[in-house]
């Protein structure tokens, strides 16, 4: 069994998308479809930068999409496959769910990109810059980074945001928690810990405000069922109805990423092969978690020509 996976915020970079849309007509119209959709050049962006406003949450989220579906398109269209036939579930890792579902068919592209317009405006938004923070527990598994964030808290907002793999747990609340955060962890027997170049502290209460512009942005678009099911984040489960998935979508917002439980209930499920499709952020993860799989990231058109040899 296989399943698609679609990364989160931080693999952009400048000069994403440019050499697959130099070499592909159907990568050109992706990019070209969310420019119109957006009203703005982002793929002009994404090619030559500058960083700065790339990095922009409320750029590099849509920008992270485009470029994931933009390859899912080559193999479809250039492979002659559908991914329906090709994958039994997909997942993505915080924004990379949206990928997810567009991928799957629940959301249509254009609908993609001004979600996650929305959703990268209102994180920006929830919290004034300067007062959140996250921060990268090495070494350490949820638990442990649990009692680190607790034992930082004193009263302040400090929780587990994403639990990547076995070694690697993001923690995000106020920034003066986080940075108390950051000496405690090799004390509290972490590895060491290191503060994130992110401009809001993600995936914990404090992004409340942001849930509910999503709920509101959600409650007006269309949804379907995907054609394959998404291992949503918050549950770490699959879920293919299209109610449940809008709730989950905006729980997602204040909520843990669960990814080390979804890519171990993906393998419970029996998959073996795991496809990450516009980055390599995740394979590496998943390899972490779970050894015996296999993880491919598939960023350009030789990666391309290479997993559709295989599959």
């Amino acid at each position: 069994m296989r399943a698609f996976l679609f990364p989160g915020q931080g693999s952009q970079a400048v000069g994403m998308g440019a050499a697959l849309a130099a070499a592909s007509p159907i990568a050109r119209e992706v990019f070209q479809e969310v420019d119109e959709a957006l009203g703005q050049h982002l793929f002009r962006l994404m090619a030559e930068g500058p960083a700065e406003e790339l990095m922009l949450t409320e750029n590099a989220q849509p920008a992270i999409m485009a470029n994931a579906i933009a390859v899912l398109r080559v193999i479809e269209r250039e492979g002659h496959v559908r991914l329906a036939d090709k994958a039994d579930y997909v997942a993505g890792h915080s924004l990379g769910e949206y990928s997810a579902l567009c991928a799957a068919g629940g959301l249509d592209l254009a609908t993609t990109a001004r979600l996650l317009k929305v959703r990268g405006r209102a994180m920006q938004a929830a919290v004034p810059v300067g007062e959140g923070a996250m921060a990268a527990i090495l070494g350490a598994d949820r638990e442990k980074a649990q009692a680190i964030a607790d034992a930082a808290a004193e009263g302040d907002i400090c929780t587990v945001a994403n639990d990547n793999d076995p070694s690697q747990v993001v923690i995000s609340g106020s920034k003066a928690a986080v940075e108390r955060a950051v000496p405690m962890a090799k004390e509290m027997g972490a590895k060491r810990a290191l503060l994130l170049p992110v401009s809001a502290p993600f995936h914990c209460p404090l992004m409340q405000p942001a849930a509910d512009a999503m709920e509101r942005a959600l409650a007006s678009v269309a949804l379907h069922a995907p054609l394959v099911p998404l291992y949503a984040n918050v549950t770490a489960a699959p879920v293919a109805d299209p109610v449940t998935i809008k709730a989950l979508l905006v729980e997602q917002v204040t909520g843990m990423v669960r990814w080390r439980e979804s890519v171990l209930a993906m393998v419970e499920a029996g998959v073996g092969d795991f496809v990450e499709l516009g980055g390599k952020v995740l394979a590496p993860m998943v390899k972490r978690t779970a050894p015996d799989a296999t993880a491919t990231s598939v960023v350009s058109m030789d990666d391309i020509e290479a997993l559709l040899k295989g599959i």
